[in-house]
């Protein structure tokens, strides 16, 4: 596959992006060498590679549920600035015009 200014200059618009004309031509030779090291990677002989879907080789860290303690309503709401016995009231904060 070959990289010139049109490919790039279209990519550019598909990504809103701005390229500034002095530097369209360090884009399209960088653009270039990563689409030849893409075609020497697919020259390799991949048959019986496991793919990877880890970068490391360690399983699930997390801590497991537990049930623990909770609060009434009431105790949460006993230090709250404001509330009407159900929720907290918070100033409004999206003024509808």
């Amino acid at each position: 596959m070959q990289v010139d200014n049109k490919l790039v200059s279209h990519l550019a618009h598909l990504s809103r992006l701005n390229v500034a004309p002095e530097k369209m031509d360090k884009l399209v030779n960088d653009m270039q060498d990563l689409v030849l090291f893409v075609e020497q990677l697919n020259e390799l002989d991949t048959t019986g590679t496991e793919p990877l879907m880890h970068m490391g080789d360690a399983v699930n860290v997390l801590r497991t549920d537990e049930i623990g303690g909770s609060i009434t309503r009431l105790e949460a709401l006993k230090n709250a600035p404001a509330s009407d016995d159900i929720f907290f009231k918070v100033p409004k904060v999206i003024n509808k015009q």
